[in-house]
């Protein structure tokens, strides 16, 4: 079943794309919560026309997503938590990344944040997606609470 998507989907696709999806993944969930519409010929034209009128801002959104980017390589970001030794009292995630960047003057979504669990001190590195297109990793540091 080809749908159009409305908006982005993980690990499906973006929006505005024409991804092809089995017919109950399709018809069960996601025309039924909004998220695609079917792909018929029509609507590939009407999808066609819009991404023609939209190619000019699309390149202004990736230009201020790739300003967005230099930014964010040149922060140095530095979490505390508290830590017996190397091993963290709890864990370090996606929330813990998003708050220290907004703390830093940059606030980005945290969905858009992916590093997994973290439960000890150290470098790591968070992949942060700013554009389809504009995908960086965010180096970030863990240190023990004084």
């Amino acid at each position: 079943m080809e749908l159009i998507l409305k908006q982005d989907v993980q690990n499906l696709g973006f929006k505005d794309d024409v991804v092809t999806v089995k017919n109950g993944y399709g018809r069960n969930y996601l025309i039924p919560q909004g998220f695609a519409q079917l792909a018929t010929p029509s609507a590939k034209k009407v999808l066609a026309e819009n991404l023609k009128q939209r190619a000019f801002k699309e390149a202004k959104i990736v230009d201020d997503a790739k300003k967005l980017a230099e930014a964010l390589k040149a922060l140095e970001i530095k979490i505390t938590a508290k830590a017996g030794g190397e091993k963290l009292f709890g864990s370090i995630t996606n929330i813990d990344i998003a708050a220290a960047l907004e703390a830093a003057g940059q606030p980005i979504d945290r969905k858009f944040i992916t590093s997994g669990v973290v439960k000890r001190t150290g470098k790591y590195a968070a992949t942060v997606r700013l554009h389809r297109e504009v995908v960086i990793e965010l180096p970030y540091e863990i240190v023990a609470e004084k």
